[in-house]
Parts: C-alpha cells; structure tokens; sequence
C-alpha cells in the first residue's frame, strides 16, 4: 500500500506525518526551532530552519515507521500562513522571513486601503480587508523601510512555498495559503492584477497559483537525496495550515464547522459559495477543496492565554504536574472547575497579543475585570478559559450571522483534548461539539491531499469521507448554556468600553 507525506512548516516547528492511503498513520516527527522578536511587535525567523527541519523530519519518519522510500507516493506541504520569504535573482533569501504575528505593519494596511480607494472597495476587490499579519502589507513595509533589500527581491514566498522551492525548484503556491497574502482575487481564485496594479507591485513578485490538490512539482534529485526519497516523488499544492487542517477535520461540505483551540484560535466554516462579512471581521478564502471557499475566524491567544496563566501564574500547578508525571493543564482545568461557570462575575479578555476577529485591533491587550476579594486561583484560571471559548463564540456569531448553517462543530487542539473544556465549548458555543478519529491537524490533511492529488482518490470529498469519523459527542448542559447566554453580552461590551483607552496605552509606551 502506497504511503503519503504531509509535512507542515510550523511557528514552533515543522512537523512530518506519514500515513497509508486509509488514512492509517504510521509515524510522525517534529523538530523545532527559534522564533525571533529583534523589536516590540516583530516576528521573524530563518527560512532555512524551515528546510533542515523538513529534512531531519522526513528522515525520521521514514526510518521510524520502517518504511521504503520507493513506497512513498506523494508529498503534501502545509504551514504558518501571510509569512514573507523574500529572494534575490539567484533565489537567496535576503533577509529574516516576517511571519504571521508580526504587527509592524499599521502604516501599510492604511496605505492599502487608501490605494484600493477604501476598506470596502478593498473587501469588494480581494474579499478581505488589509490586516497586519497578511503578506502584502509586509512587501509594502519592505519597500518603505528597506528600499535597498526590495530593489533586490525577484520572488516572496509563503513558508511552506519556500520549502516546496528547496524540494522541486518550482516556484509555486496554492489558493488557500495565496487567499491570505490579500493579493488574491478570492473569486477568480488568481492573483489580483488590479489590486496589484494599485499598489505598484510587480506580478512576476509572486509564484505561480495551483488548487490544493493538483501536482505541483517534482521532488528534485538534490532535495531526492537529502530526504532520502527517489527523485520524482509527486509534490502537491497542499494548503495554508488553516485551510489543511480543516480538511484534516473533515470540514469539506457545508454545516460542518471546526473550532481548533491551538494558540491561536480558528472557527472555520465550509462555503461553496463567496461568503463575506461586509465589515470584514472573518476573513473568506478559497478552500482546498477544489472549486471551493470557506470563512474562517481568528482568536490570536485562545489557548495562548492558558498557556500564558501557566507560564506566569502556574509554578505550582507545574510543579505539582512534574512530581505526578501528567500535563499541568490537567491540574490547571480541575482547579478551574472548582469555580462555577461565570467566574462570579470575572472577565478575561484574551488580547494578549492583540486581536484579529472581530476587532482587528493589534492595539488591545488582556485584562482581568471585576476582580473582588471573593475570587481566587480557580475562578483566575476558569475565566482565562471562558474569556479564550467567549472569543471563538465571537466568531461563532458572525458565521452564523451570514447564514451559513451550524449544524455540527468539530473541536480540535488543547481546547479538545480536556473533557472539562470540551463541555465549556458546547455550553458557550450553545451546540453539540464532536471529536473525530484523526487529531494531528494540517500534516494530515495535506497528506490526504497528497493522496487525492496523485490519485488514491478522486477528490479530498472522497479521501475525507473514507478516512475521517466521529468518536465522540459533548451536548450543552441546558442550563449552564443559558447561564453563558446571559452572561457573554457583557464580554463583548468590555472591548468597546476599553477601546480607546487600548490605544491610548499603546501611545505610552516606549
């Protein structure tokens, strides 16, 4: 039975994951590497970390799941969405690659909106509105501040299209990672010569466009031999992780949401339509499914805030977690549900880093509100928790508010490994919330893409349903769910109420 790679360039790392064309997987490997922060709101790293992490995962996935590298029929390339590669005429990268939670660019969005001749016209021309994360404005600020390493540049690359290049020598990427540079015409799923034409960029700046599935190269006999794959091995479009990870969910027809509580956060939606929230709060891009779209919402600290509480607040928690050998957050959610659902009135906001959906605002920060000497430690660590599901319920009601159907949300990451979570999800959410049978995201679904695209199957319609099943189901209590109805208005009030005291803040610091 063939074999199928997915190898997805993470933030933290790039992790490798081989399955059958059943959708067995037979082993996986991950190796990591540094994320750079040189100013207050920058995100960098090397590319080329990307690419020996790449090798040294393929390699061991190979030689921990004993398998023949002349059995291995496809590779699929999933990763961190809106990064900037930026290569010279001899394809060098010239500098550190920007990454998606990088907010220097302010200044560019504005300029794109006001070249696209406004926030609406922008929406209208490329679906979306200019946000910082997203690749265009990053060319912007490279042309704005680094004029002499712009000059140089003749190709920007996503991550996982840099990583394509060192494995086929093509230059290439697919719609749905190519939706979030804000460069694609969504709809016509090709670049937006119009949009590009405004802001004066070059077309020959960006690499050819595929559908997710469709081959896209070849393994080359260089990148052959440092994998210790044959040469030729079929490379497909494979998918933004976001896009990829949804068909690794099974998120490929309409009423199927995902809710993936990884750092970030992402309610993710199936469209077969162009569906567009007109103030532009979710985005919309193509799917990787072929001829498809989907609306997707973004928390930037969902499970990051938990994260953040057990870096910060949670020594004891895991120091306790290390003498009984399990995973701190088990001890943190426990402590959690000593509290009851509410916190007694405490607020988290979970804007640690800024917030993407629906706010758009890289100035607002977290902030604990309504802290009495009634609470302690477990209504800290509950409200974190609620403030994080508060936050993808936001985006929950957007989608809903376009009229997409719900009638079945998928949960995925650490938000759905904790039966105490999964409960919140479906209580705040007010829906039934599922488990599926495959939880290793973005590697995944590109491998299943890899299997549709050199034809294992016909379609990734075809290679979701045969491969992807649920195991578990989590109902809303009845009455929790209306205690969190009544209560989560008051979230959201919050924001507006803090606002602009969020940007006068930003204004004080050095």
């Amino acid at each position: 039975m063939s074999v199928y790679l997915g190898i997805d360039i993470g933030t933290s790392g790039t992790k490798t994951l081989a399955i059958r064309e059943n959708g067995r997987i037979i082993a996986g490997a991950t190796f990591e590497y540094p994320l750079s922060s040189p100013r207050p709101g920058w995100s960098e790293q090397d590319p080329h970390d990307w690419w020996q992490a790449s090798i040294k995962s393929v390699r061991k996935v190979l030689r921990d799941g004993r398998i023949k590298p002349t059995a291995v029929a496809g590779i699929g390339l999933s990763g961190q969405m809106h990064g900037s590669v930026f290569l010279d005429r001899k394809h060098q990268v010239i500098r550190p690659a920007l990454l998606w939670n990088d907010q220097r660019t302010a200044a560019e969005c504005d300029e794109i909106h006001q070249k696209a001749g406004g926030r609406a016209a922008l929406i209208r021309m490329v679906a979306n509105p200019a946000l910082t994360g997203f690749t265009a404005p990053k060319i912007l600020w490279l042309r704005n501040n680094e004029p002499r390493r712009f000059d140089r540049t003749r190709m920007v690359l996503l991550p996982k299209d840099y990583v394509r290049y060192r494995l086929t020598g093509e230059f290439a990427t697919e719609v749905s990672d190519a939706s979030g540079t804000l460069l694609l015409d969504v709809k016509r799923r090709n670049w937006s010569r119009r949009l590009l034409g405004k802001l004066e960029l070059e077309p020959g700046l960006l690499p050819q466009v595929y559908e997710s599935e469709d081959v896209s190269g070849t393994l080359s006999k260089e990148a052959a031999a440092k994998l210790g794959l044959p040469q030729g091995v079929p490379v497909v479009g494979g998918g933004g992780d976001q896009a990829a990870g949804a068909v690794g969910n099974g998120i490929v027809r309409r009423g199927v949401i995902s809710a993936t509580m990884g750092t970030s956060g992402v309610v993710f939606a199936h469209s077969e339509g162009i569906e567009t929230d007109p103030q532009g709060r979710v985005h919309t891009f193509c799917h990787a499914v072929r001829g498809q779209w989907h609306v997707m919402g973004v928390v930037l600290s969902a499970g990051g805030s938990l994260q953040w509480y057990r870096n910060q607040l949670g020594e004891a928690a895991v120091q306790a977690a290390r003498r009984k050998k399990i995973d701190p957050y088990e001890l943190l959610t426990a402590e959690a549900d000593q509290a009851p659902a509410g916190s007694e009135g405490l607020y988290f906001l979970p804007y640690l880093t800024g917030e993407r959906t629906p706010h758009a605002d890289p100035h607002a920060r977290g902030a604990w509100i309504g802290l009495s000497l009634r609470h302690g430690r477990p209504h800290l660590v509950r409200s974190v928790i609620e403030g994080a599901t508060y936050a993808m319920r936001d985006c929950l009601e957007i989608i809903k508010g376009m009229n997409i159907p719900v009638r079945e949300i998928r949960v995925s990451g650490g938000g759905a490994r904790s039966r105490f979570w999964r409960q919140m999800q479906a209580d705040i959410y007010g829906n039934k919330v599922v488990t599926i049978n495959a939880e290793e995201g973005p590697a995944y679904g590109v491998a299943l893409l890899a299997a549709a695209g050199t034809g294992a199957y016909k379609d990734v319609v075809e290679a979701c349903n045969a491969t992807i099943r649920v195991v578990d189901s989590t109902p809303p209590h009845p009455a929790t769910r209306r205690h969190y109805n009544r209560i989560y208005p008051q979230y959201g009030q919050l924001y507006q109420s803090l606002k602009d005291d969020f940007a006068r803040i930003a204004g004080l610091v050095d």
